[in-house]
C-alpha cells in the first residue's frame, strides 16, 4: 500500500520473486549503470563549471543538510549533471569529500531505501539510483584518499554481503574508508556468493564484516559468524556487522555473537582498529559495540 511505511521483512519470502529481482540487479549492474556512467561521461565534465551559489551557509554541515533532499531527487530522476553540480558546489565551499560521503550520500542512500519500503520507488528504480551514488562514490574515491596520509600496514578486512542481500552501497563507502586507513581490503559489493568461512581458512584475516538487510537472514548470519570463529586461521578474528537492519532494530545484536557495530563508516574504522589492537595484544574481549545507528 504506498504511502504506509513498512520495513523490508514484513514482505513474506518469495522464491520466484527473489530469483527474479536478482537477475534483474545483475542486468542493471552489468549493462544499464555502465551504458549510463559513459554516456555522461561523454557528455563533458559540466559539473566542474558549475559556481557555488550565492549566500551559502558557512557552516558546512549546514550547507550539505539543505543539499539532501535535492540532491535524493536528482539521484531519484537520473539527473546526472545536477548531481556533480551538487557535489561540485560543496567542494568549492570547502567540504571534504569524508563529510560529502557520510553527510549526503549515506543519508541520501537510506532515503532511498525508506522510499523503497514505503513503495514509492520499485526495486529497479532504487537500484538505478543506487548506481548513481556508486559512480559518485568512485568519482571521489581518489580525492578521498588524498585527504589523508596513511601508512599501510598488516591489517585485512574481508566484508561479505549476506546471502540474499540485493544493495550494498554501505559496504561500498565502508571498504572506501578502510583502504584510505592502510587496511588491505578484500571482498566488498557482490560478494553474497562467495564463501567466507572458506575465504579465512585459506587466508590470515584480521576483521570481517558482514552486511545484513533484514530480520529472516539473522539466523542464517549466526551460523556463518560462529563458523568464522571456528574455521578462521586467526585464533583473534574479529567479527563485525552493519546494515539498515541494526538501525531499526538495535536490540537484534546481542542475538549474534560479533564483537561490534557502529553507527557509520568512520565509527566502523576506529572501533575495528581498536578492537584489532586489543586481540593482537592479547585481549581477545568479545561483543564490543559501537554508538547505535542515530
Amino acid at each position: 500500500m504506498r504511502g504506509e511505511a513498512r520495513s523490508r521483512e514484513s514482505k513474506p519470502p518469495d522464491p520466484e520473486r527473489d530469483r527474479d529481482l536478482t537477475a534483474l540487479q545483475h542486468a542493471i549492474n552489468q549493462e544499464v549503470i555502465p551504458r549510463l556512467v559513459r554516456r555522461h561521461r561523454e557528455g563533458g565534465g559540466a559539473a566542474a563549471k558549475v559556481a557555488p551559489a550565492r549566500d551559502q551557509p558557512t557552516d558546512d554541515a549546514a550547507l550539505v543538510r539543505r543539499a539532501i533532499e535535492p540532491y535524493l531527487a536528482h539521484v531519484a530522476a537520473g539527473r546526472l549533471a545536477e548531481m556533480d553540480a551538487v557535489v561540485a558546489q560543496l567542494r568549492q565551499a570547502g567540504c571534504t569529500v569524508e563529510r560529502v560521503y557520510l553527510e549526503l550520500l549515506k543519508p541520501v542512500a537510506h532515503r532511498l531505501g525508506e522510499m523503497w519500503c514505503d513503495d514509492d520507488m520499485d526495486f529497479a528504480q532504487v537500484t538505478l539510483a543506487t548506481g548513481r551514488l556508486q559512480r559518485v562514490l568512485r568519482d571521489l574515491s581518489p580525492a578521498f584518499a588524498a585527504e589523508v596520509e596513511a601508512a599501510a600496514h598488516a591489517h585485512r578486512a574481508l566484508f561479505v554481503q549476506a546471502e540474499g542481500e540485493q544493495h550494498g552501497f554501505g559496504l561500498s563507502m565502508l571498504a572506501e574508508f578502510f583502504r584510505r586507513a592502510g587496511w588491505d581490503v578484500l571482498g566488498g559489493v557482490g560478494t553474497a556468493a562467495v564463501d567466507p568461512v572458506e575465504r579465512v581458512r585459506r587466508e590470515w584475516v584480521d576483521l570481517v564484516g558482514l552486511s545484513v538487510g533484514s530480520l529472516p537472514r539473522l539466523p542464517a548470519v549466526k551460523q556463518v559468524v560462529a563458523r568464522l570463529r571456528a574455521a578462521s586461521r586467526n585464533p583473534a578474528l574479529v567479527v563485525m556487522v552493519g546494515g539498515p537492519l541494526f538501525h531499526q532494530h538495535p536490540e537484534v545484536l546481542g542475538e549474534l555473537d560479533a564483537d561490534g557495530h557502529a553507527a557509520d563508516a568512520r565509527a566502523a574504522l576506529q572501533l575495528a582498529e581498536a578492537l584489532v589492537r586489543e586481540r593482537q595484544a592479547g585481549g581477545q574481549t568479545a561483543g564490543q559495540t559501537g554508538a547505535p545507528a542515530a
